[in-house]
């Protein structure tokens, strides 16, 4: 008797959606257990867009640095900017613009192409959004050496407030992946959404200091153009190296808050649609 009235009370117990982890919580714990996932589809990743490419990962370096000598010649004789180690100013600007439009704009992609996959499987809808910065992360790393060498061949002086360059890529990381589970959702739901941020994005390199010095903004705009969150994070990034100082409270406050209010956003948006992506793709 004993032993049927436990059968019973086992089969009794039934699932409360109440008890649940916090939606973001699970995401986070799924995307831990799916980790070598994420690896994979970062290494995919690298390998297929270099497959056939004859100088393989090396173009990751090239690529910034040959814009850079571009941009250095136009605009230091067009423009005349009066900023010094000009080359290192646009170098350091562009190589985190890189990673911001390539991690957000790859998230986007290989949530809608993927439709086919998350319909016959299950796997954390994040992933592909964390493989994005990851494999991000990996050019961006790759493209800090030809950023350092540059920057020793003209005389920048490194020194120990380089060490806070860690803790502003993870906050550009937070950011970047915030920023890519928010557009990924709206991917899913507008096919036009990819197209659409390929202006945008246009736009948003022309509104980032990144060729041109802050000085030129107007001052009646300049409220408006540091509303821009890529502004704090360039600009952190580029203080150490160029002029070895640690960036100020009002970079590093902006920059905490934007992190934070991206990861939010992005993450409460993504995990409370999520239910819904495969069959919508």
């Amino acid at each position: 008797m004993q032993k049927l009235s436990k059968i019973k009370e086992q089969q009794s117990i039934v699932y409360d959606s109440s008890r649940r982890l916090n939606p973001i919580l699970e995401e986070f714990l799924a995307l831990i257990e799916y980790r070598e996932l994420i690896i994979q589809f970062i290494s995919r990743t690298i390998k297929t867009r270099y497959k056939r490419s004859i100088l393989g990962v090396v173009w990751t370096m090239l690529n910034p640095l040959l814009t850079m000598i571009v941009l250095t010649i136009v605009f230091s004789n067009l423009f005349r900017f009066e900023i010094v180690n000009f080359p290192i100013y646009v170098l350091s600007g562009q190589i985190i613009w890189i990673f911001f439009s390539s991690a957000t704009s790859g998230a986007m992609g290989e949530m809608v192409w993927s439709g086919d996959l998350l319909n016959r499987i299950y796997v954390p809808k994040s992933v592909f959004a964390v493989a994005s910065v990851g494999t991000g992360l990996v050019n961006l790393f790759l493209s800090m050496i030809p950023l350092l060498g540059i920057a020793l061949v003209l005389g920048v002086r490194l020194n120990f407030a380089l060490l806070v360059w860690p803790l502003i890529i993870f906050l550009l990381s937070v950011f970047c992946l915030g920023a890519s589970l928010f557009l990924s959702t709206l991917a899913v739901y507008f096919a036009d959404m990819l197209p659409v941020y390929e202006v945008v994005l246009t736009i948003w390199l022309f509104a980032t200091p990144i060729i041109y010095p802050v000085d030129i903004v107007p001052q009646q705009w300049l409220w408006l153009y540091k509303l821009n969150p890529l502004f704090y994070f360039v600009e952190a990034f580029r203080l150490p190296l160029l002029y070895g100082m640690v960036p100020g409270r009002g970079l590093w406050i902006p920059a905490i808050i934007m992190a934070l209010v991206s990861f939010v956003i992005g993450g409460l948006l993504f995990t409370a649609k999520s239910h819904e992506y495969a069959y919508r793709l």
